[in-house]
């Protein structure tokens, strides 16, 4: 950890506590924590899953993992200029955002929606899947400082600044996003998750034709840039200067308001768009008729997983084999059916969960009929 002013406020054998303590080797902790993530299977599928654009068919489009590595990227930056440790950040960065569902955030509202109860947060769920649900439910077995940020990245709230919290926290009793990082790294991810996704989103919706960089406001053309490049670096710099002026992690008033403006206007002209808005009502649909045909299934087959293997269709074999690998976890959990389907389903890619309901949902055509 930094020796600077910016000293992280628990013990540091808490930081480097993990479930099951090994012997450390010459990649250090954090680094560690960042291979273990990378060789992950959630990793590897958030490159077909979406940021803000469904199933891109265009290859310059920003998927989820290339918006984990700039995250990862920008933080490692902002630390250098802080003194802080970027093994850690990059590590919270590459794992913040496994528990996405596909379809971004409209798949994360779906879930949701179906139980208000249970409900569906994704920086909950990514802590899920590094330590339940990763290498066929064994866990990732990161340290504490990693889970900590991961679950506590939260990037849509906008504030001005952020510090570490100094309490220790239960990090599996977590249910909302009303918690904070207990280290300066994980602060440092917060705010590279939004300087990520601002200038990144503007610029794959003027590729895709959905606004036009005149119509951007004359002010953030002017002090933040026109392009996602110049953005990035005007935030980052003004972090660096704001929080080693201020000992706390964040931007000064002129850049935050900038950054505030900047994303009223993505909403309104991007997320918000009516091209964006018409695909996110089948994007809905998908995962509702992939929950209810899931939850059918489960239902009827229950654990006879022969019944699952002799399924004519893909979707309930692979269901069935993902219940027998899991098995263990959902036994010793008391095998909770609407967990196990928001495991599933948040597990699909973007592409995966449209071939499965057309699979399951779309008869194939008879190309010929043959007459003896």
């Amino acid at each position: 950890m930094s020796e600077n002013r910016f000293k992280n406020p628990l013990p540091e054998e808490i930081y480097l506590s993990r479930e099951y303590q090994r012997k450390e080797d010459i990649r250090g902790p954090y680094f560690r924590d960042q291979t273990a993530i990378i060789h992950s299977l959630p990793f590897r599928r958030l490159k077909h899953k979406t940021q803000f654009f469904f199933a891109p068919e265009n290859d310059h489009i920003c998927t989820r993992i290339e918006h984990v590595l700039h995250v990862a990227s920008i933080a490692a930056t902002i630390c250098k200029g802080l003194g802080l440790n970027t093994d850690l950040a990059q590590a919270i960065a590459l794992g913040h955002d496994l528990g996405h569902a596909p379809f971004g955030h409209t798949g994360e509202e779906v879930l949701n929606e179906i139980s208000k109860e249970h409900g569906f947060i994704h920086e909950l769920h990514s802590l899920r899947v590094v330590d339940v649900l990763a290498r066929d439910g064994q866990g990732l077995d990161l340290t504490y400082a990693v889970r900590d940020g991961i679950i506590s990245h939260c990037g849509e709230r906008f504030e001005q600044w952020i510090e570490p919290t100094k309490e220790q926290k239960d990090l599996s009793k977590i249910k909302n996003r009303a918690t904070y990082p207990t280290t300066y790294e994980g602060c440092v991810v917060r705010v590279a998750d939004k300087i990520s996704y601002l200038g990144r989103d503007l610029e794959d919706a003027i590729r895709a034709g959905l606004v036009d960089i005149k119509d951007l406001p004359p002010r953030i053309i002017k002090d933040l840039g026109r392009t996602n490049g110049e953005m990035i670096d005007v935030m980052v710099h003004d972090v660096i200067k704001w929080s080693n002026a201020n000992g706390k992690i964040g931007f000064s008033q002129k850049v935050h308001s900038l950054m505030v403006e900047l994303k009223e206007f993505n909403y309104k002209n991007i997320y918000f768009h009516p091209k964006l808005l018409h695909y996110a009502k089948y994007c809905r649909r998908i995962i509702r008729l992939l929950y209810e045909q899931l939850e059918k299934t489960f239902l009827s087959y229950g654990l006879n997983f022969n019944r699952y293997k002799e399924s004519e269709f893909t979707l309930e074999r692979k269901f069935g084999k993902y219940l027998e690998d899991m098995q263990t976890v959902y036994e010793r959990e008391g095998w909770p059916i609407q967990q196990i389907l928001y495991d599933y389903i948040a597990g699909m890619t973007d592409q995966y969960a449209i071939k499965m309901v057309r699979e399951f949902f779309i008869p194939k055509p008879i190309d010929s009929f043959n007459s003896n």
